[in-house]
């Protein structure tokens, strides 16, 4: 007897996950971009340094914006699935970070990142199942 499959994604929770691997990028790569252009010096240097340096003001709103879409996210997805396919973001700032930030990446990295695709690719097989507590509806 074949399994009946799993229920399709809703597109709100495939455009929730698609954001949140698209915040994560850029919070990484502005948040790279920002710590280098910080002054060296003692702790209360570097904090005023951040503290006056808008990269780091985008990268607490980005945060932010993480956070309420993740919690969207999780109105309408598994953690354990919705997290997951989030590791699609390790693949996607690598990425970014050889386009952008001019950095290297070698044979073991990139393979890295093929296995990560391709367990992000396994996961996305097994379909989205979800089970709700009694009196709890999605």
């Amino acid at each position: 007897m074949t399994p009946a499959p799993a229920p399709a994604l809703p597109l709100k929770v495939v455009l929730g996950l698609a954001l949140t691997i698209l915040l994560d990028t850029a919070v990484q790569l502005f948040w790279k971009d920002a710590v280098s252009g910080l002054p060296q010096g003692p702790l209360a240097v570097e904090v005023l340094g951040a503290l006056h340096q808008p990269l780091f003001l985008l990268v607490v709103a980005l945060m932010l914006g993480q956070f309420l879409n993740w919690m969207l996210v999780l109105e309408h997805a598994d953690l354990s699935y919705a997290h997951a396919i989030t590791a699609l973001s390790y693949a996607s700032v690598s990425v970014a970070s050889l386009l952008w930030l001019d950095e290297r990446m070698d044979g073991l990295q990139a393979a890295g990142v093929v296995l990560i695709l391709a367990g992000v690719w396994r996961i996305s097989q097994g379909g989205h199942v979800s089970v709700t507590e009694p009196g709890h509806e999605r």
